[in-house]
């Protein structure tokens, strides 16, 4: 999920006007717990150096260092600040403190896997960060899944782009990552909620 009027060709207009800190600026934010378009932003970064407009390796290092810069603001933010919000979002939506704290029990449980392959994931990646730190993951854990699992999606995302950015438009490269991106949501949700779901009913009396 992103912001509607940060449509591909403005952030390809940013990227021209202002190089690798477009780059950097947007993952940051994004990772920050904004929801900034930062997979786009990467996969444009990648195709611009491919083209020749950016260098590779420089690309490589902004996206790295934004990821894992914003994630660890994201961190911070959630362990402070995060709980008490997520209580209000939770009574906005009816879900009760109960329910929500066995959703972080999951998170929990999970964190390591979650912070490393979650930058994958469509907006887990948004929100991965806070939830580490409102789950009260040990903060050097969180920083070495962290940085393994920025260093990992970075990588692949400049390189998918600046190999194949020739070979296909970017926009339906941009469709495709979205997609997967959105599937791996589907997939995360299921085995979140699915337990969930599966110990409420065992608790369910029977209606007899």
């Amino acid at each position: 999920m992103s912001l509607e009027f940060f449509s591909l060709e403005t952030i390809q207009e940013l990227a021209h006007q202002y190089g690798y800190w477009a780059v950097f600026l947007g993952i940051l934010l994004e990772n920050a717990g904004i929801p900034l378009p930062g997979e786009t932003i990467t996969l444009v970064g990648g195709f611009l150096a491919g083209s020749g407009e950016l260098n590779y390796p420089w690309v490589l290092v902004v996206a790295i260092a934004g990821a894992v810069l914003g994630d660890n603001c994201g961190y911070w933010i959630g362990r402070y600040a995060g709980w008490p919000f997520l209580l209000r979002l939770g009574g906005f939506f009816r879900i009760s403190e109960s329910q929500l704290d066995q959703a972080k029990t999951q998170f929990s449980q999970n964190a390591a896997k979650a912070v490393f392959l979650g930058r994958f994931v469509a907006l887990l990646r948004i929100f991965a960060g806070p939830l580490a730190g409102i789950a009260r993951m040990p903060y050097f854990q969180f920083l070495l899944c962290n940085t393994a699992g920025a260093a990992i999606w970075a990588t692949v995302m400049v390189t998918l782009a600046f190999l194949v950015g020739h070979l296909i438009p970017l926009d339906e490269l941009v469709a495709w990552v979205a997609k997967f991106a959105a599937l791996a949501l589907l997939l995360v949700v299921a085995w979140i909620l699915v337990p969930i779901w599966m110990e409420s009913r065992r608790h369910k009396p029977d209606n007899l």
